[in-house]
């Protein structure tokens, strides 16, 4: 894996950062929903088949909202975080736990990191953090 891995310290210390990001990005998401399902009216397309650019050209004027999902989304990556899902807020972060490459995994509302999973598990296949595991705390 090429990606730097991030200590459970690291991951815990973005939270209040994170939980901002995706209340954003769930915001505009819903935003956009409604505006891709107008489009999809004028163009007789699903609405998962709308293209951001099909979009932009009938709706220049989300050029701004599409723009801050995409900032938002790389300062998660640019953070270490893999964003994983929209409507549960899910953004994993490669850690190393007693020798092997995992993905500690956040849900937006949770206040700490508390589970992990292996690379290929997913969500389904979160574990709890080891009580032995020092989770640091932050005031909020």
């Amino acid at each position: 894996m090429s990606e730097r891995l991030i200590t459970l310290h690291e991951a815990n210390a973005l939270i209040p950062r994170l939980e901002i990001i995706i209340e954003k990005l769930q915001r505009h998401s819903r935003a956009l929903r409604e505006h891709v399902a107008e489009v999809a009216g004028v163009t007789g397309e699903r609405p998962e088949d709308v293209t951001t650019p099909t979009l932009l050209e009938l709706r220049p004027a989300l050029r701004p909202l599409v723009e801050d999902v995409e900032a938002l989304l790389a300062e998660i990556h640019g953070r270490g975080g893999q964003f994983k899902g929209l409507e549960l807020g899910l953004v994993d972060f490669p850690a190393e736990i007693d020798g092997e490459v995992v993905l500690l995994c956040w849900q937006y509302g949770e206040k700490e990191i508390a589970y992990y999973h292996t690379i290929h598990a997913g969500f389904a296949g979160r574990k709890p953090l080891e009580s032995r595991t020092a989770r640091p705390r932050y005031l909020q």
